[in-house]
């Protein structure tokens, strides 16, 4: 794909991004959602538009981290500290349950192996895929929802952050078992190296940046430099450590969420998400979508590995989240919000093919997966929060109606 050619193919993606962004907006969904649908619809697996190409796919990446670094400058870091061992447990169990159902399916339909076979380790690695949680997409809907700053949004939040640390740990597993080469125990190692160094430069940094915001008030060379100090986090993770860059500027984002001018910084950052990296990101998810070669057996495991993944989500970490005392639909809110897939679960897949764990006529299926929970995603989320506003509005008025009466009553008796 020659520069030019980007050009176009950028031009056509903003726009139509945005147009789908706004119908969805007065549809009453998401913007996420329209965004996602005009990927879909401008990519190959429609009208051919626009192809995936190595400059959108890095626009992309930039975006999801701009997303992350806005999240952890959004977050309270006390709801943070505080939901951290409930989201540890959550994020732990939604790995589990995905992991053994994801490995069921593939042995329902493609029969029941040795442990140690290939079979069996190709099912083992169909349920690593369903491991992993976008959080991005999850993150901007509570953003646009107004609850990324609420206890259940910091939860949900922590809870995907610590469930893809755990994916690539199950990743490295799985594949240090086939390959006796690989050490799986060098990643654990690496994990809780990157989060002792992140809280050692993380301090250090927080009072530099405390020092240059107490000197320099909302001047824009304090966003200019927290947004290097992101791409830095998630340069280093991914280098050095092995982690998912997402993490790195989530992380970041951490480091100065308690800034006076954290609000500032995270205002700048979304001008730039907002109008470029943001739109790619989501509509990217629709570019790669391609159904060519499927056929009907394929389809329909597809089918069933797109409701095991969701399904197997919010019941893990639903019925996680029930057990620590949320109520019903604090619960659903939580499994429903890490049911996200997106790109952590194409890295994953993408990894089983390059070691011989998975067939590249999966991808299709995985694919499917993504859009499917991209979509679904934002739209039940937003009904759920729609309804517990609905309820808490309905006990405000009982309440508001009792002490009318009992007023009412107490001026009778005078």
């Amino acid at each position: 794909m020659d520069r030019i050619a980007f050009f176009r193919d950028l031009a056509i993606i903003i726009v139509s991004a945005k147009v789908f962004g706004l119908v969805a907006q007065k549809l009453k969904a998401p913007q996420v959602v329209g965004e996602i649908i005009a990927g879909l619809l401008i990519g190959p697996c429609v009208f051919g538009f626009v192809k995936q190409s190595d400059y959108l796919s890095l626009i992309a990446e930039i975006g999801v981290i701009m997303i992350m670094f806005s999240a952890g400058l959004e977050t309270n870091l006390r709801e943070l500290i505080k939901t951290g061992p409930k989201a540890l447990m959550i994020a732990l169990v939604g790995v589990l349950v995905p992991l053994c159902g994801g490995t069921l399916l593939y042995s329902c339909f493609y029969g029941f192996e040795a442990v140690g076979s290939e079979g069996f380790y190709k099912a083992v690695f169909i349920g690593t895929i369903l491991t992993a949680t976008s959080v991005g997409i999850t993150v901007q809907t509570l953003k646009e929802l107004g609850h990324i700053k609420e206890h259940v949004g910091t939860l949900i939040t922590s809870a995907a952050i610590i469930d893809d640390v755990i994916g690539i740990i199950v990743l490295t597993f799985v594949i240090g078992f086939k390959n006796p080469e690989s050490k799986p125990m060098i990643v654990v190692r690496n994990v809780l190296l990157f989060f002792a160094c992140s809280i050692c430069v993380g301090i250090l940094m927080y009072y530099i940046f405390k020092f240059i915001d107490k000197r320099h008030p909302h001047q824009r060379r304090v966003p200019i430099l927290g947004f290097a100090l992101c791409m830095f986090f998630a340069f280093a993770a991914e280098e050095f450590f092995g982690i998912a860059d997402i993490t790195g500027a989530y992380v970041a984002g951490l480091i100065l969420c308690n800034l006076n001018d954290s609000e500032y910084i995270a205002r700048k950052i979304d001008i730039n998400s907002y109008m470029i990296f943001g739109p790619v990101f989501f509509a990217s998810i629709g570019l790669k979508t391609q159904f060519d070669g499927f056929t009907s057996s394929l389809l329909i495991f597809s089918l069933c590995f797109v409701a095991v993944g969701l399904i197997t989500k919010v019941i893990g970490c639903g019925l996680t989240a029930k057990l620590m005392g949320y109520n019903f639909n604090e619960s659903l809110k939580v499994g429903v919000g890490m049911m996200t897939r997106g790109e952590v679960a194409l890295i994953v897949a993408q990894k089983g093919l390059s070691v011989g764990m998975l067939d590249a006529k999966y991808f299709a299926s995985v694919i499917l997966l993504i859009i499917v929970s991209s979509v679904t995603t934002p739209i039940v989320l937003k009904l759920l929060y729609r309804h517990s506003h609905g309820s808490r509005r309905t006990d405000d008025e009982q309440g508001e109606q009792k002490e009318q009466t009992q007023q009412q009553a107490a001026h009778t008796q005078t």
